[in-house]
């Protein structure tokens, strides 16, 4: 038996800057129409958008280091848009509202899937946050790698996209 979930209902991130991070985060939920549920000193939590996101302080003495993409946990998370102009929309409220720094501006990554248009950005602390649109089913869908009839299952990832097996 199996089961087919309905998305991610939350994400739960801690930082080390919560002056900074707490303002940052519940703005650009607002801006995904998401509404607060919890703001308090060390934590804001938003709901909305088939989702929620909740940020809160680092206990005292653990949030000395900064957000590392590539030490083991947690490398970024992405939110779904639903057009490739909500992509363009997010990357002017993260740019010129909250000044983010952006790790790449909205481009088209083809090598991801079929018509991938993404915008990666991080938060204050360096959480990595990215937003893209796949138009119709991407791998699922039409000659995607796991449609009816598609290739399948690749074995390496590399700038050629999904490849293999040979």
């Amino acid at each position: 038996m199996s089961v087919e979930v309905n998305g991610i209902a939350h994400i739960q991130l801690t930082v080390r800057d919560p002056e900074r991070c707490l303002p940052f985060w519940e703005r650009f939920c607002h801006f995904l129409e998401m509404q607060t549920l919890i703001r308090n000193d060390d934590t804001v939590y938003c709901i909305g958008s088939r989702t929620g996101i909740l940020v809160r302080a680092a206990p005292a003495g653990q949030g000395e280091a900064r957000f590392d993409p590539g030490r083991p946990g947690l490398h970024h998370f992405c939110f779904r848009a639903r057009s490739r102009e909500d992509v363009d929309a997010i990357h002017r409220f993260a740019t010129d509202e909250l000044g983010a720094r952006v790790v790449h501006p909205p481009r088209e990554d083809a090598q991801f899937a079929p018509g991938y248009y993404s915008l990666l950005f991080e938060d204050p602390d360096g959480i990595r946050v990215e937003v893209n649109h796949v138009p119709g089913r991407g791998h699922l869908g039409g000659g995607g790698r796991l449609a009816p009839g598609g290739q399948g299952a690749g074995d390496r990832y590399g700038s050629e996209g999904i490849e293999g097996p040979d």
